[in-house]
């Protein structure tokens, strides 16, 4: 039996900035309940480079037509990702309870 192939993942600045602000917020009240989150992100995000097309795709843009992006939901918090060829990009960490839309419209117009 052959090994699945391996994947890199990538993150896009917007995510990494989305991941550090999570991880900031949080730490403000609870350093330690901080570092368990981005570890718990750290470790859904690795397995990724095994298999990349465990999260679902994303239901809002799904209804849309669009099925490139996928999503891994690490309650509260969504992660958005596509994959091109052997590498997983991640796009962005957001707070899932709020409206996809809104968060991409705003992120639009920046």
């Amino acid at each position: 039996m052959s090994a699945s192939p391996s994947y890199a993942v990538d993150f896009a600045t917007v995510a990494q900035r989305d991941l550090q602000d999570i991880v900031e917020f949080i730490a403000a009240d609870d350093a330690v309940a901080a570092r368990r989150v981005l570890d718990l992100m750290e470790s859904r995000v690795a397995a990724l480079k095994r298999m990349p097309e465990r999260g679902r795709v994303v239901p809002e843009l799904a209804a849309l037509g669009v099925h490139m992006y996928r999503e891994l939901v690490v309650a509260p918090w969504r992660i958005i990702y596509r994959i091109s060829g052997q590498t997983v990009y991640v796009l962005a960490v957001l707070d899932g309870r709020r409206n996809l839309e809104d968060v991409l419209l705003e992120r639009l117009v920046r």
